[in-house]
């Protein structure tokens, strides 16, 4: 039998000055759908430093896509913001990190020629044009394979006869391609690459019986490369990614006070950051990650009945298997509803604050009726594949006796954010019968106190627990698991008393270092299901399903 060695944390007063200025601080990098966000922390996961860029997706010849140009012109703008934090918090100008991890948005599509230069526009994961090639893989894999998965968008090219295609050399993610430019390596986390392609049974790297599936495929016949050698090599959480380059150092930070040499995590999915970020990486216990989509992510015990289209097979960070709900739209409507609500309270000479607006209206939302008082809110900026939904129309319908109140409105919004991810997890707790203690939630839905937290959990008829990094959401994960590599490669993670039936010392594992070393002494407010609330949303999603012919009418009607 195994024992994984786990050394007790040192709860030591740290002197975060003291640990910057000595090189000691982990950062963590993300790209999310809206901001770029760093977090930069300590041994033990405390915050040292944040800073953060807006940026947006654009719409361009019917894909969505950010630029990568504009997405290094961010990652730069939120390094500074970090500096001038950890500056005006610590007076320390940071100069040397101990680790650095990259994490983004995953799936989509970045294709790169032999000189590492784009192919075409990224194109993203709320690109929903693929459902022909995903369903062509899903059949020859025997597999559910999501419309937004990086194989799905290259067999898109494929049958598209797209002129690119015969010059990839590369495939990767939006982490995969900005690690490489900070490293020189060209690898991925086994969250992120699980979205690319299938992961095999061992959590190590790809399904090799399916890579042959796919070699098969009278569509790939002459293609000049094979799939194992334009996608990147796989890593699971704590393995050698590498280190931050002299070139790297001076892309992050243009200035020339960053030095080199910073240990380099496996870059990760926005999925992977949120399960670490939340602790929930363990069987039966799930996350849910709210921004512009959402996902839930349940950590399983064992496999499904069979493929489902509602639900994606990936995996944690440390490559256990996970069942994925994922949705193209959460809270991108609900914000637009608050700013007109903002610039309603400015036009009356009465401006109010985000944190204030947001917590009067969530507050409203949690006094409306259970069932919304038949409102109806679909929140669909871009198209649903989770309810069936091609082209997304944002809706607010009512029947003429609805009882159309601010309280109503906003329950309904708040049921509407997390609408089609309640349609997707039906499949995975009551069909498939997944059995699921906890789910742990963030982003920044989350930080009106209870309210949210109470929506989900009564949706999803289970406990949802929100702990104090709730806030700070996934470059603060990827910042724990450049720690944990940090950690790993370092060997100080190694305790002489421990060992495998082999006689070797057993590593930490990933579970093992954030129950010890990081959240052993963060609070979490756990809220059980309300019966009332069960009720009423039950009710709620029974009219919001009928009313999808609406939503399908619309985006067909309006073009």
């Amino acid at each position: 039998m195994m024992h994984d060695a786990v050394s007790a944390p040192d709860h030591t007063p740290v002197d975060p000055a003291a640990v910057l200025r000595e090189g000691r601080a982990h950062l963590g990098i993300e790209l999310g759908s809206t901001r770029i966000k760093a977090a930069l922390v300590d041994d033990t996961g405390t915050v040292l430093g944040t800073g953060s860029h807006a940026w947006e997706n654009e719409l361009v010849e019917e894909n969505w896509t950010y630029s990568l140009e504009e997405a290094w012109d961010g990652i730069r703008d939120c390094y500074a913001d970090l500096v001038r934090d950890v500056r005006e918090r610590h007076g320390v100008e940071l100069t040397h990190l101990a680790s650095i991890g990259i994490s983004a948005m995953m799936h989509g599509y970045l294709a790169l020629d032999a000189d590492g230069e784009l192919l075409t526009p990224f194109r993203t994961w709320r690109n929903t044009y693929t459902a022909d090639a995903a369903a062509l893989l899903s059949r020859t894999f025997a597999l559910n394979i999501p419309l937004r998965w990086s194989v799905s968008h290259l067999m898109h090219a494929i049958l598209g006869g797209e002129e690119h295609v015969q010059r990839i050399d590369a495939l990767t993610t939006l982490a995969g391609s900005v690690h490489q430019r900070l490293t020189g390596r060209r690898v991925l986390g086994v969250g992120d690459a699980s979205g690319m392609f299938p992961i095999a049974a061992s959590g190590t790297d790809y399904d090799p019986a399916l890579l042959e599936r796919f070699a098969a495929l009278d569509e790939v016949a002459g293609m000049p490369w094979s799939l194992p050698q334009i996608l990147p090599e796989v890593l699971t959480a704590g393995q050698d990614a590498g280190s931050l380059t002299a070139e790297g150092a001076a892309l992050l930070d243009p200035t020339g006070a960053l030095q080199p040499g910073a240990v380099a995590a496996p870059p990760e999915g926005d999925a992977g950051t949120g399960m670490v970020a939340t602790q929930a990486v363990d069987p039966r216990t799930g996350n849910v990650s709210a921004g512009t989509s959402a996902f839930a992510m349940v950590v399983l015990e064992g496999p499904l009945s069979g493929p489902r289209e509602e639900i994606d097979l990936v995996t944690t960070p440390a490559g256990d298997p996970v069942a994925m709900i994922h949705t193209n739209n959460c809270t991108t409507d609900l914000d637009a509803w608050l700013a007109l609500f903002s610039r309603f309270a400015e036009l009356i000479g009465h401006p109010v604050g985000p944190e204030e607006l947001y917590g009067a209206l969530f507050g409203a939302g949690a006094a409306g009726e259970v069932d919304a008082g038949g409102v109806l809110s679909y929140n669909y900026v871009s198209g649903e594949h989770q309810t069936g939904v091609p082209s997304g129309r944002p809706l607010l319908v009512r029947e003429q006796e609805a009882r159309f109140t601010l309280e109503n409105f906003m329950r309904s919004q708040l049921y509407g954010a997390f609408g089609a991810l309640a349609v997707g997890m039906e499949a995975l707790l009551e069909d498939e019968g997944v059995q699921l203690d906890v789910m742990y939630a963030h982003g920044g839905i989350f930080r009106t106190q209870g309210v949210a937290q109470q929506v989900l959990a009564d949706a999803l008829a289970t406990p949802v627990a929100v702990g104090e990094s709730a806030g700070e959401g996934g470059a603060w994960g990827m910042a724990l698991l450049a720690a944990f590599t940090a950690r790993q490669q370092a060997g100080s993670d190694r305790s002489a008393g421990s060992h495998r039936d082999d006689g070797a010392p057993a590593a930490e594992s990933l579970s093992d270092f954030l129950a010890q070393q990081v959240f052993a002494s963060q609070e979490l407010g756990t809220l059980q299901p309300e019966e009332s609330g069960m009720t009423g949303h039950a009710s709620w999603l029974e009219g919001y399903r009928t009313g999808l012919q609406v939503e399908r009418l619309a985006g067909e009607v309006l073009g």
